[in-house]
């Protein structure tokens, strides 16, 4: 079963578009019971409530330039809101397409919001140039920037926006918030690393910053890639049918990235800068949403960002692109404190996504009801685990006091209510929720074949599914017919079924992350081809691969490693660098009992095969995206020794497919 399940993958993999022409309509239209569910969601809130409106739009000085279309200078289009002029239209809460649950349509509306903005005194915005705000702050003799967004084209163009109205002037410094690359992958925008080296911009970032940028998707990044480009619903194409953003912002930019290191860092909880004249008073808040991460507070200008641990949205404790869950109670005491040193003081809170507020009290509210969320998220979801409630029993019965439910600003655009549960849940308790049955059971394909065969087999599991799906029971029929498709991909009656209920759930879904996934997923199903609306990202060269240590770079080369396959083996060289700040040191790469090993190299243990050169271009190699020493496009890595030990090794890495099935079963043979 497990080759037909293979085999049958990869054909519909790679026969997508023959499925596509047998399809009846895609995607479908809303059923009744999406309808229904539409309705619902336009009763409980507040639409008239035009305060967000209000805030998304005071300060509006020009929209980005051409439509707000950037391209990089190939002409490749990284950026472009056109696509998404449909979010635009002023229309009743009546009127929105029930394609859209009408909350996460006024969200994005207000994310199509685009250009520069006057916050207050000396502070601008450029926002819906990407996933995240660039912040401009006006010092005394020039300008200080903060998160320079995702891609290079993107922050320039940000930058060239403010300058057409504000004038050219000098970049002293730039502050990035946090550790995410929607934050400082841009950097190359603003700055080159010779205006760092020679000391004309500072660069400034939390403790801990180049460290936490470069480790979070070096051990599982091709699985959080896959899954980014579900999440962020990369692949799906702009429409009411399709991509309406992903609650934070409309979704990533796909230009050039990279990662500078900082000049400065803030190290020290209530470290005080003063840049361009003006006071930073900052907050370190690390482990909160990202794990380096910190506020800051200028006085002279009354304005305060608590980065992402407060904006107008839920936030994530658990990503569903995947990354470890994070500690509620150390995000909601970063907004204590910072509510404790600036509540009554701040007149603006300006976030690293999203639109500003203003007013003391409004600040105070809105950091203190953030606070209060993740608190309540978190010790209502123990007090029921500790009542034995199990991690989706959980999910389903708690439920968000009125005070914490109603506000647009806590709604669960980007992060969920139940996802932010179950992360809080498998925080504490991890994935086993006590329950024997539950704790070794049969592999998805394998539970599959046996769920079918007790329910009478596909046809009759479809019959009754159908029969579900006309009455709206869309959560039921996705989760009945992955078993069907786990057992048998190649079920194109069944494949079709779930997408039509993924698609429903999409539809109804408030949160952005959750519509994407679930219309990416109807998506695979139908083997439709992707059709993003602008290019996708072109496959990097490593721009973060030289700001590894080499101990998180081994590290991540290790889980490449097949254990099986190095069983039995011991292969031993060494790794010389000739530049950056591991220049002069060597590392032993060592191949042991089925694992990889790696340490600085010891005098007593020098190897006679080395691998020499530039620690990214060494680095590479090992990585198998740069050719061993010998063939003419490689250059400056020198191989000493015996090249067989080394090619023995690279024999023994797995690269991991570009893209994978995330909806259909690919277990190996």
């Amino acid at each position: 079963m497990r080759k037909f399940v293979t085999a049958a993958l990869a054909a519909v993999l790679t026969a997508g578009t023959a499925f596509v022409a047998q399809a009846e309509s895609v995607p479908r239209g809303a059923t009744e019971a999406t309808r229904e569910a539409q309705a619902r969601v336009r009763a409980m809130l507040d639409f008239s409530d035009r305060q967000s409106c209000e805030d998304a739009m005071r300060g509006f000085i020009a929209p980005l330039p051409d439509k707000g279309r950037i391209a990089d200078k190939d002409g490749r289009v990284v950026w472009n809101l056109e696509p998404y002029a449909f979010l635009k239209a002023d229309i009743s809460p009546e009127d929105v397409p029930d394609t859209v649950n009408p909350s996460l349509w006024r969200q994005s509306r207000l994310v199509m919001c685009d250009g520069l903005y006057r916050v207050t005194d000396r502070l601008y915005q450029i926002r819906n140039a990407d996933l995240a705000n660039m912040t401009i702050i006006e010092g005394d003799s020039g300008i200080i920037i903060a998160d320079p967004l995702m891609s290079a084209e993107t922050s320039r163009a940000a930058l060239e926006l403010y300058y057409r109205h504000r004038g050219r002037r000098p970049i002293r410094a730039v502050i990035v918030s946090h550790s995410h690359v929607d934050h400082y992958g841009g950097i190359l925008g603003v700055v080159s690393p010779g205006d760092l080296a020679e000391g004309r911009v500072r660069l400034i970032a939390p403790a801990g910053f180049l460290e936490a940028a470069v480790a979070e998707n070096a051990m599982a990044g091709a699985a959080m890639r896959n899954r980014a480009e579900f999440m962020y619903g990369s692949l799906l194409p702009a429409g009411p049918r399709g991509h309406v953003g992903v609650g934070l912002g409309l979704g990533n930019s796909a230009g050039r990235m990279a990662l500078l290191p900082p000049t400065e860092s803030v190290e020290g909880d209530g470290q005080t800068m003063k840049i361009d004249g003006l006071t930073f008073e900052f907050q370190l808040a690390p482990q909160s949403e990202a794990p380096s991460e910190m506020h800051w507070y200028i006085p002279e200008l009354k304005a305060l960002t608590v980065a992402e641990n407060c904006t107008s949205t839920m936030h994530n404790l658990y990503t569903l692109r995947g990354a470890k869950a994070r500690d509620p109670l150390l995000w909601a005491s970063a907004l204590d404190i910072a509510l404790e040193r600036w509540g009554g003081k701040a007149e603006v809170l300006y976030g690293v996504h999203l639109w500003p507020m203003w007013g003391k009290e409004r600040v105070s509210r809105a950091v203190e009801l953030s606070r209060d969320m993740y608190l309540y998220i978190n010790d209502q979801t123990l007090r029921l685990a500790n009542r034995g409630l199990s991690m989706q029993e959980i999910a389903e019965e708690l439920r968000l006091p009125p005070e914490l439910e109603q506000p647009f600003a806590l709604r669960g655009y980007y992060g969920t209510l139940s996802h932010n549960i179950k992360g809080v849940y498998t925080y504490y308790l991890g994935w086993f929720d006590g329950n024997a049955a539950r704790l070794n059971p049969l592999p998805p394909s394998r539970a599959a074949e046996k769920y079918v065969e007790y329910m009478g087999g596909a046809r009759e599991v479809l019959k009754r599914a159908r029969a579900d799906y006309a009455e709206g029971n869309y959560r039921w029929v996705a989760q009945v017919l992955d078993h069907v498709v786990s057992a048998d991909p190649s079920d194109r009656e069944a494949r079709e079924l779930e997408a039509d209920a993924l698609e429903q759930l999409g539809y109804q879904a408030e949160s952005g992350p959750w519509r994407n996934f679930y219309l990416s997923a109807a998506q695979e199903l139908r083997g439709v081809e992707p059709r993003p609306a602008f290019e996708p990202r072109k496959p990097g060269k490593g721009g973060q691969l030289a700001m590894l240590p080499p101990e998180d770079f081994f590290r991540a080369l290790a889980v490449r490693l097949d254990g099986l396959r190095a069983g039995g083996r011991q292969i031993r060289f060494a790794v010389e660098f000739t530049d950056g700040v591991g220049r002069g040191k060597s590392w032993t790469v060592d191949v042991r009992n089925g694992v990889l090993h790696a340490h600085e190299e010891k005098e007593t243990e020098k190897s006679a095969t080395r691998l020499v050169g530039p620690k990214a271009r060494v680095f590479a190699t090992l990585m198998g995206s740069q050719p061993l020493p010998g063939a003419e496009q490689n250059s400056g890595v020198r191989l000493v020794g015996d090249a067989g030990e080394v090619a023995s090794f690279l024999e023994l890495l797995e690269r991991a497919p570009v893209r994978y099935s995330l909806t259909m079963p690919h277990e190996a043979e």
